[in-house]
């Protein structure tokens, strides 16, 4: 299959870069080169943006909230039916074992774009509201046109959970990949193009960082929807700041697991992998803190370790493997160093650890850690590590585990283990996070998510990912009108 992408896409057509820039794409388990990719410079930004403004004005932005539906649904299609050629590619890009990239990559796309199509049909978008002078009709109008940055994690499903809110509202997107996931991005395209939608409403631009930075900035520009650092998004929220832009902002997290003293470790060490640990710990929600009550301390290390040394590291493409590779050399390099890091502060290693991991040589591989002994102040237990780190940490009551889970800059998830569900919704209650899992973790389509604190602004999915991709207007009118 050929994989080398040359052109981009803008105004529904395939474009050579204004500059001719390319990049290659590395395959996480070998560091081989496994394809190229154009690359967008301002000028290409530029003609993305203007062909969006023109599709605002033109055929998409006339259509009738059912005609959209209809196109979605095709897009949803096409984009479903691609399904089974981009979950192998997104783990040749970025190392995630394929029985994930399956759902999160080779279909859920689909399935969110399915959803906001159906939304689209469900919910109005005006209310008419009694008044004191009359009546007014609130409206809910495109914002206009939305810049959308996405990462190399989870490249399908963090797009879509952009692409199919904007497009549902009447909105155009221009949507500018990471680099090191550029090639299954481009499935998007293929998709609009098989569907119909009109030029301009979707325009497909990998970049760097020159590229993203014009695009937050351009004049064009309504609204920023943007997933990736705590660090890049205080930076792209300083920047609509100043703008008036609106932006919605979904980060990093640290989150935290609250081992309950009658919690079934069965149980939780069952589900680690899915909670602790999914796309090889390079998931901003991740429970990797793990706080464990002081009289079943040794017990829980055990069960933790015991589990996390038994993984099944190994070629991504394999269904079996559990612990693929990390995306890129320098993802790998980050992550010894906060291995060896953790070691420096006093935390002890129970397994895993810097050394290669046996019969994989190439690509950049990871051996899955855990630390115990930890205390929370300690950068291994604050920072976002986005590798498979685990640290344990002890606690005395449930008040201290609280505390501690709430103890960091960030705000995105948590997870609460017990054999008691009300009490686990008690606690989920306490933790100060966006998301929170009672004996299990996993996002809903039709819930919001986002974060707290350092994990972000504002939410994404259900009902209400809509809002941030309409401007309101209320017109006034008077009462005799409405009943004419």
């Amino acid at each position: 299959m050929e994989l080398d992408r040359w052109e981009l896409f803008i105004g529904g057509k395939w474009s050579a870069p204004a500059d001719g820039g390319r990049a290659e794409v590395v395959e996480a388990a070998t560091g081989k080169v496994l394809g190229r990719t154009a690359m967008a410079s301002a000028a290409d930004v530029d003609a993305a943006v203007t062909a969006a403004e023109h599709a605002l004005t033109g055929p998409w932005g006339t259509m009738s909230a059912g005609e959209r539906a209809d196109l979605l649904d095709r897009f949803a299609a096409a984009l479903k039916a691609r399904g089974r050629d981009i979950a192998p590619l997104v783990s040749r890009e970025n190392g995630m074992p394929l029985s994930l990239s399956i759902p999160v990559n080779g279909f859920s796309a689909s399935m969110i774009v399915s959803y906001y199509a159906r939304l689209l049909r469900e919910l109005p978008t005006t209310d008419v509201r009694p008044s004191l002078i009359g009546e007014t009709v609130v409206r809910r109008e495109p914002v206009g046109v939305v810049g959308a940055i996405t990462p190399w994690n989870y490249p399908q499903s963090l797009a879509a959970m952009k692409i199919g809110p904007a497009l549902a509202a009447g909105c155009t997107v221009v949507l500018k990949p990471a680099p090191e996931t550029a090639l299954d991005a481009f499935f998007f395209a293929d998709a609009a193009q098989e569907a119909g939608l009109p030029p301009g409403v979707l325009s497909v631009l990998p970049g760097g960082r020159e590229a993203g930075e014009y695009l937050v900035s351009h004049p064009g520009v309504a609204k920023i929807a943007f997933t990736g650092s705590t660090a890049a998004g205080r930076a792209i929220g300083e920047r609509c700041g100043r703008l008036l832009r609106p932006v919605t902002l979904e980060l990093g997290g640290k989150s935290a697991a609250i081992i309950a003293e009658d919690a079934d470790l069965t149980e939780f060490t069952g589900a680690l992998l899915d909670v602790s640990l999914t796309n090889n710990g390079q998931t901003c929600h991740a429970s990797t803190r793990i706080l464990a009550p002081a009289s079943r301390y040794d017990e829980v290390v055990d069960a933790v370790t015991d589990t996390v040394r038994g993984l099944r590291i190994g070629d991504p493409l394999d269904r079996a493997t559990q612990i693929g590779p990390l995306v890129s050399a320098a993802q790998r390099e980050r992550v010894h160093a906060y291995i060896d890091l953790g070691v420096r502060e006093g935390a002890r290693l129970t397994t895993g650890g810097t050394a290669p991991v046996d019969g994989l040589t190439d690509g950049w591989f990871v051996r899955p850690t855990v630390f115990a002994d930890v205390r929370n102040n300690w950068r291994i237990a604050r920072e976002e590590i986005f590798g498979p780190v685990l640290c344990v940490i002890p606690y005395t009551d449930e008040d201290e585990a609280v505390a501690l889970a709430n103890d960091s800059e960030y705000g995105l998830a948590g997870t609460v283990w017990t054999a008691d569900v009300a009490r686990g919704m008690d606690l989920a209650a306490r933790i100060r996070s966006g998301t929170v899992g009672v004996n299990q973790y996993g996002v809903d389509l039709q819930a919001p998510f986002g974060g707290v604190k350092a994990s972000g602004l504002g939410r994404e999915m259900g009902p209400e990912g809509l809002a941030p991709y309409y401007s309101l207007k209320s017109v006034y009118r008077p009462a005799q009108e409405a009943a004419s």
